[in-house]
């Protein structure tokens, strides 16, 4: 099987006509599509929903699903905040920071840029609480080799050890000039 592209990605929203604003608004997203049922199609389950569609980009679509009788939606508590998170690329430095200044302006915390050498990035939450990063490439040829060239050692030592393998410390250590 060989995989197209992603078709959608899909989360669950508290409430379908803020979150669709809220993307529009400070992510310029389009809205492109509602679907809404009182039965679900797959399992045929009496559960309404409205799921909505956003293009965030190149056919990137982006999706919610709001649903009014079940409890409120919660998040895995042994997850911490910062690994589950919804990453999006944007074309420039000066579109990030731009995006940062624009959500920060609308009352929205954001953490960053962070540094993470082969892209910098942001950080903040949706209104549902699903955090996002928006990020920009900053890597090098070179760099992009690195990386894979120790991608499979770097996963095989952690399978074993469960322990940060220490083949790409330039990333965060600030020593890749002196690599270069």
């Amino acid at each position: 099987m060989l995989i197209s592209k992603i078709h959608h990605v899909a989360y669950r929203c508290k409430d379908a006509k803020e979150t669709v604003e809220w993307y529009v608004k400070h992510l310029d997203m389009k809205f492109v599509l509602a679907i809404a049922e009182n039965e679900v199609p797959s399992t045929k389950a009496p559960d309404p929903y409205m799921h909505v569609f956003l293009d965030a980009g190149q056919g990137n679509i982006l999706a919610f699903f709001e649903l009014p009788t079940r409890p409120d939606m919660g998040r895995d508590p042994n997850t911490p905040t910062w690994v589950q998170h919804l990453a999006l690329e944007v074309d420039s430095m000066d579109t990030l920071l731009a995006t940062k200044a624009r959500l920060q302006a609308a009352g929205i915390d954001v953490i960053g840029p962070t540094d993470h050498t082969i892209f910098q990035s942001i950080y903040f939450f949706d209104p549902n609480g699903h955090r996002l990063e928006l990020a920009c490439n900053t890597a090098s040829p070179k760099m992009m080799q690195m990386l894979d060239d120790v991608k499979w050692d770097m996963l095989n030592e952690w399978a074993v050890t469960k322990k940060a393998p220490q083949h790409a410390r330039w990333m965060h250590d600030g020593s890749y000039k002196e690599q270069n």
